[in-house]
């Protein structure tokens, strides 16, 4: 097969790389089709502040004038910064089901990546682990949830031919309120809010000026949550503002509160209405087409994911992750939510797995990985 790997350089390219996803898709009942003025902006590095400590490369694989392929290479230097290590990272990743079209993509993304220092390459990321992240390895019979990744079974295939290794499993948990709501979990958030003077303020999306001090609380949690976690780099103050101002259209204002221990903040918790269940009808990924589905289908939501669940490490014994779960149960219905994603949990956190596992009765349902190779 005759094909060319070429480096996006111009505007009219990049466009050209985001809408080549379509290529890729045809046919798939699956697939949400992202909008594509979302897509500009991540991939924006005037304006998206990732790329104020970041680097990026995109390449498309053509064939007859036709995207048969496409990869983003990206050096994360906070990444590298944070876990000493020359880690590069691969992204964005579509390719027709041919092994040399894969390993050329591949391939042009490791050199990029080692004529800059990286010794290694991690992905696929889009551009980060704080972006949709993971290839999906199980739970091809359903749409995703809001911000999280879907491709092609083959893809697999793909990845690990080359040569790639599994670097971490990632999880999707399935909760449904029928097993989701038990006795135990009901006993034992009544005993830890009533033992550690538990409160739950709702995020005041109203009040700019409560907001923007809501927001830099949930940073500070969020920053110091997540630190230990695999992979985790804390976010600068400007990705935060970029990505809750990115947030705010599509959240429910009672599915983001602060919890507070004796009135001092001490985790958060975000739950987003699967808004996918509406923007899988926007085949064409149009700003215009997405906000008129989101207006006449948002009603038929019934399924949220609990995207960010977080406790400050010296709170994290009292079970007040079980107080935010129960909070969950309790204000979806109202909502007409019954259902609900919790992800991605890495593999490894014993902590939130027995949590999702045995207190709320939740079922593996996808899995997604993370590959690594040494270049």
């Amino acid at each position: 097969m005759e094909f060319a790997i070429k480096p996006v350089e111009t505007k009219a390219e990049k466009m050209k790389f985001i809408r080549s996803q379509w290529n890729f898709y045809k046919g798939d009942n699956n697939w949400v089709p992202p909008i594509i003025a979302d897509r500009v902006k991540v991939l924006d590095i005037e304006k998206n502040p990732f790329f104020k400590h970041s680097l990026l490369q995109l390449f498309v694989a053509e064939s007859n004038g036709t995207i048969i392929g496409r990869i983003a290479a990206i050096i994360n230097y906070n990444h590298n910064k944070t876990h000493k290590d020359q880690v590069g990272f691969f992204g964005f990743f579509e390719c027709i089901d041919n092994q040399e079209v894969a390993n050329a993509l591949f391939n042009s993304a490791a050199e990029w990546l080692r004529s800059r220092g990286m010794t290694a390459m991690r992905g696929p990321e889009n551009p980060s682990q704080n972006d949709d992240c993971g290839l999906l390895t199980e739970g091809f019979d359903s749409p995703p949830v809001i911000l999280m990744t879907y491709n092609p079974e083959y893809y697999i295939r793909l990845i690990e031919n080359y040569g790639f290794k599994n670097a971490k499993t990632l999880y999707a948990y399935e909760l449904k309120l029928e097993t989701f709501l038990t006795d135990k979990l009901v006993r034992m958030q009544n005993i830890v809010r009533e033992r550690n003077h538990v409160t739950i303020r709702e995020i005041n999306f109203k009040n700019k000026e409560q907001f923007k001090k809501d927001v830099d609380t949930i940073k500070d949690i969020y920053n110091s949550a997540w630190e230990p976690n695999w992979g985790f780099v804390k976010m600068t103050e400007e990705e935060f503002d970029f990505l809750a101002a990115d947030l705010k259209p599509v959240a429910e204002p009672s599915l983001a509160f602060i919890i507070e221990v004796k009135g001092k903040p001490a985790g958060f918790a975000l739950g987003l209405p699967d808004i996918n269940q509406c923007l899988i009808h926007n085949k064409n990924g149009s700003l215009f087409g997405a906000l008129w589905h989101l207006f006449t289908k948002r009603k038929k939501i019934n399924m949220l994911r609990l995207i960010v669940l977080g406790v400050l490490k010296e709170y994290q014994k009292l079970g007040i992750d079980g107080v935010m779960y129960y909070e969950f149960s309790q204000r979806g219905p109202k909502l007409g939510i019954r259902r609900g994603e919790a992800s991605w949990i890495l593999e490894d956190n014993e902590m939130m797995n027995r949590g999702l596992s045995v207190t709320m009765n939740g079922q593996i349902y996808k899995k997604y990985r993370l590959y690594e190779i040494e270049i």
